[in-house]
């Protein structure tokens, strides 16, 4: 099996975005001590968020590590391609945006990135999921 060379180009690029959740890390220890105030939905949110887009950067690597042998028809490899690494920037987005300001009670309008990111994700995995298991069944 080889991996194309774009699909490297986006699984470095998701690699060096690791960073970012890194230092997003860094922020909830300043939060957590109280040199960043935040309330307790902030603070939820904010670990949402983050535990949100380390693990969906993760799981686009996996996707991207395999993508490219089940050789899907173009539309289809598209959403299976880019579905979850949109999510793994749309979702986090949303947590993060929804909650900014001083004391807010509840998630703003920018919330709805959240559910735009769901939306991506769950058309990533389902488009690479079945291309996978497709394009296994047709190779067995």
């Amino acid at each position: 099996m080889s991996i194309q060379p774009h699909t490297l180009i986006l699984i470095g690029t998701l690699l060096l975005s690791l960073i970012t959740v890194e230092s997003g890390g860094w922020f909830l220890t300043r939060v957590g001590r109280g040199i960043v105030p935040a309330n307790t939905l902030q603070k939820n949110f904010f670990r949402a968020g983050h535990a949100h887009a380390a693990v969906l950067l993760v799981l686009s690597i996996a996707i991207l590590a395999v993508i490219d042998a089940a050789k899907l028809p173009f539309a289809f490899d598209l959403v299976a391609r880019y579905g979850v690494p949109v999510s793994a920037l749309l979702m986090p987005a949303g947590f993060f945006l929804s909650v900014l300001g001083k004391d807010p009670q509840r998630p703003n309008r920018l919330m709805a990135l959240l559910w735009v990111g769901v939306g991506s994700l769950t058309l990533g995995l389902l488009a690479a999921g079945t291309g996978l298991l497709l394009a296994g069944l047709s190779a067995a």
